[in-house]
């Protein structure tokens, strides 16, 4: 089973061709005999760790944002290094993560950052 053409980056070196075919061959391998689709058992694992580092950016979020000393994070900040907007990183993350990070580091955020009238409209 060969990637097609099309879905290869052109910079991508023999190494990661090497790497993807005996991937490829390693699934057909592991499905053979198998009630279990190993190429749906391979999606379902991506889909397990991308949660998780959603999860992860969630927390770092908090805690730059409620952890990190009396001045916070700024929020174009975060928005750069996370890829999102600002709204985006007001929205992020939440109690459950802020009790999370509080419960990893053992200790209470320095303050809640206050919610603006149009978060607090939007939670009604």
């Amino acid at each position: 089973m060969r990637t097609p053409p099309t879905l290869v980056p052109a910079s991508d070196s023999r190494a990661s061709r090497a790497s993807r075919a005996e991937e490829a061959e390693n699934l057909e391998a592991a499905s053979e005999g198998l009630d279990a689709d190993p190429l749906l058992l391979a999606l379902q694992d991506a889909r397990a760790r991308k949660a998780a580092a959603d999860a992860e950016i969630r927390r770092l979020l908090a805690y730059g944002r409620e952890f990190h000393g009396a001045c916070p994070y700024r929020l174009e900040s975060l928005a750069g290094a996370g890829s999102m907007t600002i709204s985006g990183i007001r929205t992020a993350y939440g109690d459950n993560e802020i009790t999370e990070v509080a419960r990893e580091i053992r200790r209470d955020p320095n303050r809640r950052t206050a919610k603006s009238p149009t978060e607090e409209a939007h939670d009604r």
